[in-house]
This record gives structure tokens, sequence and C-alpha cells, in this order.
């Protein structure tokens, strides 16, 4: 077998724990699988219930295939358990080994494994492949015509260009509605994904909705109440599921909250915001005056947005059925200045979705380093922008942006090597149930598209790494037939419907991947494991109880060999594997294969 680090290896998943969720004083099996002939004398796990440091020796259990399974038994005293392997090695030196690898050297327990008792999320989660749909942009309904615009949009037809980055960008009116969303749900099940992620569908003066103006009905414009009830209904019928998108930092100026709160210093609204002395100065999200940002000291909108059955986040689940909520800019509600109440919104959130609803799903927007906001009471997961996004763009991007994602200056170019250590460096600081809940995505409604920056090929490289590595992987929609976008207005062109303007190639990819992905377990709740990397081609493990599958992306021609030890059948097309065979070296490729048992 071949190893990136000799030393061993271990992940949270039930490939190498008894019980990945496990309750206040359970028992669980913790494995370390190593190479046989890597000289490990004993194995020593080393956790800190109650804060106090413990040390328990681990078996040796079995050796098999030339690889060594060391056990040892955990006792689960603490709502987060962290833990590590220390490692006696043939020299008689210790080695301590976790999440981001092994090493000789004293280091910190930031990266040290996590196992967490706080309830899992939706067991649908493990087998999610979300699509995400600007409502506006994806299909116009046959039957039920939109009406009358208000005054600030900016009708358009469906061929019309986006004027992206113009005062109209954001105001052009395609027409797109939930109803014909309802209309298009074979499209989905034609690709495989089975959870539809909208974008916010509440009354707004924008065709973004980030900036609400109510929480409390569906936008006329998408086709009210009733298009949302049918929708989700049509999706539940056919074993689809919705999630909606809500902002819980900051409403739009012409909400209702805010304009009674502005206007009435006696009214509960009032405390909804950070209102100045002068009440025509608050705080807004980026300082935009049309973006006021909510202030969650205030019980009463704590209460009316998130806490408690009849708030938004609760009345959405349990009187339309909704499955699920991303929420908007988390990373940065409920905080301002001294006042931190990101981590009680959070739970408070997770409480009510899980009292109208135990099987429902809590994703925050992140665009950063996320650790601290994933012990597990709050988020499930976070879209992935930093761990998995933007490593991506940076080792398949060919065309430079005029800035990347917000940072002054190039996007970074990385070499293979340097994408897997970004990606690992993230993993490493969350618990593999948050990771395996992150949505996975290579672009979104807030960025350009993929295939602007690397072009057709590349993007299917892409496409192969978001639908074989751990996560929930997110379409957005367009981006399986080939949808162009250079800028984040851009990329929200309308869906094209004329099968003729789709990349077929890349519709037939998705398809088979996301097939792929479905068939084998071990693509979605399996291990992962890094074997190997370079410049222009990565290669790793998904290793479930059942079914080891071998994962090679490669982005171009390279000349350094790796040679198989394994037997495997290709699943991809692609040549299959035996010992002592080098695997392929042409790119732009993705091979998938199975291992052989025995």
């Amino acid at each position: 077998m071949s190893w990136l680090d000799r030393w061993g290896h271990h992940d949270g998943s039930s490939a190498y724990l008894s019980d990945p969720a496990p309750c206040l004083g359970d028992s669980v099996d913790v494995w370390l699988r190593a190479p046989a002939d890597a000289g490990i004398s004993a194995v020593h796990v080393r956790t800190t219930p109650d804060g106090e440091p413990h040390y328990a020796a681990a078996r040796l259990d079995r050796t098999v295939n030339g690889e060594a399974w060391w056990r040892m038994p955990m006792k689960i005293r603490n709502e987060e358990t962290s833990y590590r392997f220390l490692l006696r090695t043939a020299d008689g030196s210790t080695r301590s080994l976790n999440a981001l690898g092994s090493t000789r050297r004293e280091v910190t327990d930031a990266a040290d494994f996590r196992l967490s008792t706080y309830p899992p999320p939706p067991s649908w989660a493990h087998d999610a492949v979300v699509y995400q749909i600007f409502p506006d942009r994806f299909a116009r309904a046959e039957n039920h015509p939109i009406g009358r615009l208000p005054e600030w949009a900016v009708p358009a037809e469906w061929d019309t260009p986006v004027a992206f980055n113009t005062p109209i960008g954001v105001r052009q009116i395609y027409g797109g509605s939930l109803w014909g969303i309802a209309e298009r749900l074979d499209h989905l099940q034609r690709l495989g994904a089975n959870v539809v992620y909208l974008t916010p569908f509440f009354p707004a003066e924008s065709n973004h909705r980030y900036d609400a103006s109510t929480f409390d009905r569906v936008d006329p414009l998408l086709g009210g109440d009733a298009a949302l009830r049918q929708l989700v209904d049509q999706a539940h019928r056919r074993g689809l599921r919705v999630m909606g998108d809500i902002t819980l930092n900051h409403s739009g100026s012409g909400h209702e909250w805010f304009r009674r709160g502005q206007a009435d210093i006696h009214s509960p609204e009032a405390d909804f915001y950070y209102f100045g002395e002068d009440r025509s100065q608050y705080a807004a999200f980026f300082d935009a005056p049309s973006l006021p940002k909510f202030d969650h000291r205030s019980a009463e909108l704590r209460r009316r947005l998130y806490d408690g059955p009849d708030s938004v986040i609760g009345r959405y689940i349990s009187d339309f059925g909704l499955d699920g909520w991303r929420v908007d800019v988390a990373q940065a509600a409920g905080r301002h200045g001294a006042i931190d109440l990101n981590a009680e919104m959070a739970r408070l959130t997770r409480r009510t979705m899980a009292s109208a609803n135990p099987e429902s799903l809590l994703i925050a927007e992140h665009q950063f380093d996320a650790s601290s906001s994933l012990r597990g009471d709050g988020w499930h997961g976070t879209m992935a922008y930093a761990g998995f996004t933007r490593p991506i763009w940076s080792w398949l991007a060919t065309e430079q942006l005029g800035e990347f994602w917000g940072a002054p200056g190039p996007m970074p170019q990385y070499s293979g090597t340097d994408m897997v250590t970004v990606m690992q460096e993230f993993a490493a600081l969350i618990s593999w149930s948050a990771q395996t809940t992150n949505l996975t995505l290579l672009d979104s409604h807030d960025s350009a598209r993929l295939v602007s920056m690397a072009g057709a090929e590349r993007q299917r490289l892409g496409a192969a790494l978001q639908l074989t590595l751990p996560g929930i992987p997110m379409i957005f929609a367009g981006d399986e037939v080939g949808v162009p976008g250079v800028h984040l207005e851009d990329s929200r062109r309308p869906f094209p419907w004329d099968e003729t303007a789709w990349d077929s190639t890349t519709f037939r990819t998705y398809c088979e991947l996301i097939a792929l992905r479905k068939a084998h377990p071990a693509l979605s709740v399996g291990g992962l494991r890094w074997l190997h990397t370079s410049d222009d081609s990565v290669l790793f493990e998904r290793f479930g109880r059942d079914e080891t599958l071998i994962v090679q992306v490669t982005r171009s021609n390279h000349t350094a060999p790796v040679r198989s030890v394994w037997t495997a059948a290709s699943l991809t097309g692609g040549p299959d594997l035996v010992p002592g065979v080098d695997l392929p070296a042409d790119g732009p490729s993705f091979n998938v294969w199975l291992v052989s048992a025995g």
C-alpha cells in the first residue's frame, strides 16, 4: 500500500471509529491504521478529559494486507473529546500523530482529532447533492406569469445580457419563479441532484433579495406563498429536499422593522438595529446604507427572527416544509464591536430548527477559518470557500481575476501539493462531522464561474474533486452545462433551456460523477487518505468498511510516475490497475478505481 505519511492514518469516519456520533458516557473503539513494516512497537492515545491529560495503550488488533490495525476503547466524558496518537518507533523515539499527520516535534492541540456528542447532522446529508438556484434566473413558469413589476425593477428578456457591475445589474428581472422551478424538477433528477437550495425568496428591492423588506411572506414576483408550498410539495413527492436562504446579519433598509424602528424610538423595533443618536446613522453590512445590521441583543428580534417556533426560521420549516436553511454572511451576524452573540445565535437557530424538524440541516456562509464556529452545537457545516473552493481555483484556474474574493492582488498559483496542504490545514481544525457536512462548491452566485477562470476541461477536473472528496457537493445551476460568468453578477445568467447551447461533455461528466458517488458509499461516508501529490497530479483513497476507491486527478501531463500497488478496476473508463504498473500520467484527466478485496 502507498502511504504519503508512512507512520499511519486515522480520521473520524466510521472506518476508524465504532461510533462517529456517540453520547456522553459511551465507549468508542478508536482505530489507527499503519503499515505493518513501519516499525511501530507501541501506540498510545492521548485525551484530555475534564482538561486533564490521559494516556491509554492501544493494542495491535490485526494485521491484514500488510497493514497493522491498532485499537483502543475511548470513554466519552465531555461534549467534545480531543485526541491524538503517540507512536513508539523502532529507534525508541515517540511520534505524535494528529489530523495534520505525524511529527517528532511537540505540537499544539489545534489539529487534534475531535469527536462530538452533539446531535449529528441529518442522516440524509450524507447522500446529498445540492443544486443552488437563483430563482429569477432558472425558469419562467408556463402557467403562472409574474405580473406587474415594482418600480425598482428593470425587465429583461431571457436572452438579455446581464448588465453586471452596473447600477442596473441587481435590478434586472428575468421572470424566473418558484412555479418555474417546480415545473423543471425533472432536470435535477436527470442530473442526480437531490437537494434544491434557493437563494432568498423574500420581497426585497433587488434581484438577489439579500436586502429583504419583510420575512412574513414569499415575494409575489416569485409566485408568493402558494408557489413555495407547491415547490416544496412537488420536491418532496420526488424524494427531493428544499433549503432556504436567509440573512440573520442584516435586512434591507426598506424592511418594515427598520422603517418602524427608525421612525419610532419607543417601538420594539427601535432596538433591532444599531441606531446612533441621529437615527439616520446606523451600522450597516459593508457600510452599505441599504443593508442595516441587526442588533441581536434584542430578545424580541431573536424571538421574531430565529428563537422559537413562531420565528421566521421555525415557521418556514414547520408551515412550508423547508428541510433546512443556509445563513448568509453568518460569520458576521451577531458581531459588532465588543458585542459577540454569534455563537448564541447559531445555537438558538439550531435549537429552533431541531424542534420544528429534527432532520433539518443548518449551513452557514463563512469565508475564512470557520473552526471556532463548528464545535457541533450550532452550524452543521459551512460553505467551504476557504478549505475547498479557493485552493481548487488556485490549482486549476488559468485566467486571473482583478481581485481574489475581495483580497488585493492576484490569485495565488498552487501546485497540487499546495492545494492539498491548504485543504488538510483547514480540515484538521474541525471535526470529521463538520468536514463531511460542509458544502463543497466550485463557484456560486457570489463568485465568477470556474469555467470562465479555468476552461471546460479543468472545470470537469474540479467536478471530479467535488464529487469524490468529503463534503456535500453544491452545484450552482448552470455549472453542469457550461454556463460562463466572469463576475458574480455575470455568473447569474438565465439557465439555457435550449440543449443545443449546452456543453454536452460537461453535462455527461456531472451526471456520471453524481451517479458514481451514489453507487459507492465510500465516496460520501468513507475516510480520506492522501496518497501522493505533485505539481500536476493528486492521488487519494476513499476507504469504507465495505470498499476502497482510489481517485487520481491530473491537471496536465506530468513525468513523475506513481507505481500502482493495487489491483483495481476502473470506474471511469480508464485502464485497470495491477501492481507494478505506472498510473496514467496524461492530463487533464481523472480516474476512479475500485480496489479488489484481498
